[in-house]
């Protein structure tokens, strides 16, 4: 790694925020790769543009930097929807984008995935202690809710929809492409991994979403 130049030392000091995200990408990767007791404040330091000493003045401790850097992981994946302007688009189109979207955000980002999966292995121990969390997911149930009233309201999608359900089968098909790539391979082979192999899959997976929301007869617009 080369050295930090004074002048970049000095843009770092006078932009806190740099300096903070830059620690929460890196503190992100190390938790991912090593989990919560494995990972090493000594070794998130060692490649950022910071101290030890600096990483406990911005987030406390150990737990309170593993808190935002998953925090961090669940506000790009928000983010990232918000960005979609999904509004504007009839509602088959509206969802079709959001778990293409959903798919390819996982995929591109499996460190988010392994956060998931360890959180997972604690019994969610210390997202639950996460009002942040709560509150990015809950706004991500709304926008579902808010596209499966469009839906119904336009008389396309069926009734009695259950939102969290139907965020449930979106993250599970677009979670287990990633979570279980090892040993899927392993027993299958890698060709579904392949790019060709991957966006067969997220064709259907968009496909078999509709298929859940849709009245029988009705089509993606996009299709017709």
């Amino acid at each position: 790694m080369r050295s930090t130049t004074d002048a970049e030392r000095r843009g770092w000091t006078q932009n806190p925020e740099a300096v903070q995200q830059d620690i929460l990408t890196v503190a992100l990767a190390e938790f991912a790769e090593n989990g919560f007791s494995g990972a090493r404040v000594d070794t998130i330091a060692s490649r950022t543009q910071t101290s030890k000493r600096m990483i406990y003045y911005y987030f406390g401790d150990k737990l309170g930097l593993y808190t935002r850097a998953l925090e961090a992981a669940y506000l790009r994946v928000r983010q990232g929807e918000t960005q979609l302007e999904l509004d504007h688009l009839a509602p088959q189109e509206a969802l079709a984008r959001l778990v293409a979207f959903t798919f390819d955000h996982h995929r591109a980002n499996p460190d988010f995935i392994r956060m998931v999966m360890i959180e997972n292995i604690h019994k969610a121990r210390h997202l639950a202690e996460s009002q942040v969390i709560r509150d990015l997911n809950e706004a991500a149930i709304d926008k579902l809710t808010e596209i499966c009233r469009r839906g119904q309201d336009a008389g396309v999608f069926r009734e009695g929809l259950d939102p969290a359900a139907l965020h449930w089968q979106i993250s599970a098909a677009s979670f287990f492409n990633v979570s279980n790539r090892p040993t899927f391979s392993a027993i299958f082979g890698n060709a579904l991994f392949e790019d060709d192999g991957q966006e067969a899959i997220r064709r259907q997976t968009v496909d078999a979403i509709l298929a859940i929301a849709c009245k029988p007869g009705v089509r993606d617009p996009e299709n017709e």
